[in-house]
């Protein structure tokens, strides 16, 4: 990199048919990419070189642009957007990315079914199931390559935003943190790159004036923060996470998902995510909080 300026990003956003690549596409919109969707594969290097030339330089001003390009697209191959990502990553004067979203097959099929859209990999005749199998082995190797793999799985169009807009702001202010509460009867989140366990604290599902309140009842946060573990606890993860800071800034991570995790989801993790939140906050970061299995109404992700 440049030490006059940054250098602008080139995001070539791909990924599976029905994983959110036009969701992903509007919330880069939203951060200021330009973006251009299904672009053709032989317009990519023309289309690159053009908009580069068009930048004005700044030493602190950063331009994006987002390409989107999959099944959909015209004469879409995957080793030719392979060759044509070699070719861009070799320019010198772009940062160039390859954004992958994936997504979990049954999903997928569910999102095609409940929009009655038809998947590009399946002619008239051919069975759903059966398309989504010949794209995941065609695309097996592409996604292989990118620097990034987003897994749109339990996903609503607000958390992929949220995920979007911690890894690709174009001006970013340090490194930001999602701290995301969960319950591991639905399983971990799979953007989390911390995991903490909050199950050893008093539950208040079983105290039947509690249960039917999540952790941001006032009752109930009193109730967990009376636990004779939840204040150390609470200081020992909050300095944990602090004191890695650092470290992940050096290594040039732009984003820290810290999952929080209880039996069901509404009690525990709600209110230890709320107050891990907090501490942090209170240490100079910033922070947002979700709560996924609380219980919010939250859009899904459609079929692309």
């Amino acid at each position: 990199m440049s030490s006059a300026r940054l250098k602008d990003r080139l995001l070539i956003v791909s990924g599976f048919s029905g994983a959110g690549k036009s969701s992903a596409m509007k919330a880069l919109e939203d951060l200021g990419y330009d973006a251009v969707d299904n672009l053709p594969l032989g317009m990519g290097w023309q289309l690159a070189a053009d908009w580069a030339a068009a930048q004005t330089p700044g030493p602190r001003q950063v331009h994006g642009l987002a390409i989107g390009v999959d099944s959909r697209t015209r004469d879409f191959s995957p080793p030719v957007l392979a060759q044509l990502l070699a070719r861009l990553r070799g320019r010198g004067d772009l940062a160039v990315e390859l954004l992958f979203l994936d997504c979990e097959d049954e999903l997928l099929l569910r999102r095609f079914t409940e929009t009655r859209r038809r998947h590009p990999m399946a002619p008239a005749g051919q069975q759903l199931r059966d398309a989504v199998a010949l794209e995941r082995a065609a695309m097996a190797d592409l996604r292989a390559q990118a620097e990034t793999v987003i897994d749109t799985t339990g996903f609503s169009i607000h958390d992929l935003r949220a995920l979007l807009a911690g890894h690709y702001a174009l001006a970013p202010a340090g490194l930001a943190i999602s701290v995301v509460s969960f319950s591991y009867r639905s399983g971990l989140p799979r953007e989390a790159d911390l995991v903490l366990d909050v199950r050893f604290l008093k539950n208040p599902h079983y105290v039947d004036a509690l249960r039917p309140y999540s952790g941001r009842h006032s009752e109930v946060g009193a109730f967990i923060s009376s636990d004779p573990q939840f204040a150390p606890a609470l200081e020992s993860f909050g300095q944990l996470v602090h004191g890695l800071m650092q470290g992940y800034t050096k290594e040039g991570k732009s984003y820290l998902t810290i999952a929080v995790g209880c039996t069901g989801g509404r009690h525990r993790s709600v209110f230890f995510g709320e107050q891990l939140a907090e501490y942090l906050r209170v240490c100079g970061h910033g922070v947002e909080v979700r709560h996924r299995d609380m219980g919010l109404d939250a859009a899904p992700i459609e079929a692309d």
